[in-house]
C-alpha cells in the first residue's frame, strides 16, 4: 500500500502517547529570556486590545512590531515580552493571550523527544506537574500553531 494511502493509525505513537502534565504557574519564564517572536493575527490583537481597554490601532502602536509581512509582540531590550508586567511578572492580557502563548509548552519544538521535554520542564516550573493532558489535547495544541 502506498504510504499516502495509510491511515495515521499505522504510524507509531509519539513518545508522549500516555499524556503529559502541565499547570501554568504564571511565573513569566516563558515570556522572558532570549529575544524571539510571538506572531499575532488581527483577531488576537483585537482581543488583547480589548483586554487592555485600548482600540486596535493604539494597541498595535504600543505593543506590536512588523516583522516582514507579519506582526509580532514587541519585547524589552532584555527579551521580555512587552506584555509581561515588569513588577508582578504576570501577563497583562493572560485571559486574551495569543494562541502561541496559550499552547505553551505543547510546541512541536518541545515535543521532539523526551530530552526536549525534560529541558522544557527544567525551564518551566509548571511543565511536568499538575493537570494531565491527553495525547489528543497535546496534538491539538501542538498543531494549533507551529512553534
Amino acid at each position: 500500500m502506498p504510504e499516502s494511502d495509510r491511515s495515521n493509525s499505522d504510524s507509531p505513537a509519539p513518545w508522549y502517547a500516555d499524556g503529559l502534565r502541565f499547570t501554568c504557574t504564571q511565573c513569566g519564564y516563558c515570556c522572558s529570556g532570549d529575544p524571539g517572536f510571538v506572531f499575532v493575527n488581527h483577531d488576537e490583537i483585537r482581543g488583547m486590545a480589548g483586554a487592555m481597554d485600548l482600540d486596535v490601532d493604539a494597541f498595535e502602536e504600543q505593543f506590536v512590531r512588523r516583522v516582514g509581512r507579519r506582526r509580532s509582540l514587541k519585547e524589552y531590550a532584555d527579551g521580555d515580552c512587552i506584555l509581561l508586567d515588569p513588577k508582578t511578572r504576570r501577563c497583562m492580557v493572560y485571559q486574551s493571550r495569543p494562541i502561541q502563548c496559550r499552547t505553551w509548552p505543547f510546541w512541536s519544538s518541545n515535543l521532539v523527544s523526551p530530552d526536549d521535554w525534560r529541558e522544557t520542564c527544567a525551564e518551566c516550573p509548571g511543565a511536568g506537574t499538575g493537570q494531565l493532558y491527553s495525547l489528543d489535547q497535546i496534538e491539538t495544541a501542538k498543531n494549533a500553531k507551529r512553534v
